[in-house]
Order: C-alpha cells, then sequence, then structure tokens
C-alpha cells in the first residue's frame, strides 16, 4: 500500500431524493404562482417586488432548480427548472441535498435552515424576506395544519379565524397549480 496515494472517493448520486426534491420544487412553483391569483396575502407581497423580478432557487451543486418570475404586467409565472437565460435578481442557494430534504420533508422551517447556514441567499434582503413570506403562506395552503406548522416559523391567524379562506383557497390552489 502507497501512503502517498489516496484514492478519490466519490459521492452517491442519491436519484430517489433528487426526484423527490424535483417533484416538490415543482409542486411549490406551480402553487406559487397559483397563490398569487387567489390569495390577497402573496398578491401584496409580489406587489412589494420589481416588475422583472426572478428567483432561483436551486440546491448546489448541481441539484434541482425552480425559477419563478414576475411579467412586466404584474403576472407571477413559474418558469420551470431549466436555465433558459433568465437573469435571477434572487438566488436562493441550499447548501446540499440533506439540506434540501430536511426543507422540503418540512422537518425543519426555511428561518431554521437560515440560522443553520443552510441556505445562501444572493440578492436583495427585502425581496428574500418578501419570498419567504410568500412561500409559508403557500406551506400552509398546501399542507395539512399538524405538518405546517413544523414548516413555517408561525402558522397565520387568518387560517384559524376564517376556515372558508383556507379551504377554498387550498383547493383553488390545488386545482390551478396540477391544471394550467
Amino acid at each position: 500500500m502507497n501512503i502517498l496515494y489516496y484514492p478519490q472517493v466519490k459521492p452517491k448520486k442519491k436519484l430517489i431524493k433528487r426526484i423527490y426534491i424535483a417533484i416538490m420544487l415543482w409542486i411549490v412553483g406551480r402553487a406559487i404562482q397559483a397563490a398569487s391569483k387567489v390569495d390577497s396575502d402573496v398578491k401584496d407581497e409580489f406587489a412589494k417586488l420589481n416588475n422583472n423580478f426572478c428567483l432561483k432557487m436551486w440546491i448546489w451543486p448541481n441539484g434541482p432548480s425552480m425559477y419563478v418570475g414576475k411579467t412586466n404586467n404584474g403576472k407571477v409565472k413559474y418558469l420551470g427548472w431549466k436555465d433558459k437565460g433568465y437573469k435571477p435578481t434572487l438566488t436562493m442557494t441550499i447548501k446540499n441535498i440533506e439540506a434540501a430534504m430536511l426543507l422540503f420533508t418540512f422537518r425543519e422551517s426555511t428561518a431554521i435552515a437560515t440560522a443553520r447556514n443552510r441556505l445562501v441567499v444572493d440578492g436583495d434582503l427585502p425581496d428574500a424576506c418578501a419570498f419567504v413570506r410568500i412561500l409559508n403562506i403557500v406551506e400552509v395552503y398546501l399542507l395539512p395544519k399538524i405538518i405546517a406548522k413544523l414548516a413555517v416559523k408561525r402558522y397565520p391567524k387568518w387560517s384559524q379565524m376564517a376556515p372558508s379562506r383556507k379551504h377554498f383557497g387550498r383547493i383553488t390552489i390545488y386545482v390551478r397549480a396540477f391544471t394550467f
């Protein structure tokens, strides 16, 4: 055995985790687009962003990604997972596939992931905070209450006070996300 020779060890591909994260990014991206048409809080948060806003959320180094953009006329659109020449104004990078699994299996909230240095943001801080608020609202709509409490920092009061808003919004977002 040669002590000066160190063989290169390549990590496994983690194919199942990559597929799960890609599906979750697709669902969340489509749900953000649908929620921007249904929920007034999401509309207000997107109204605060610039018209040419483009978000890239991806897993480092070569994981799946999601692009969400706002057009010049103010419409929010899920742009897909491929880079088609988009110039993101906000890039949210999840450091590795394991950190992404913690986020997208809802064992850790976005705030805790940021505090534990698993999420890197490149762009304007107010835009990042607005997008995290949008992401929290969408997660409350998509997930049952017991899971959503784990996924968001604070469960919103409107979802407890107005069940019609929550249930009607949830159904509408699900229908729009999976049909349009």
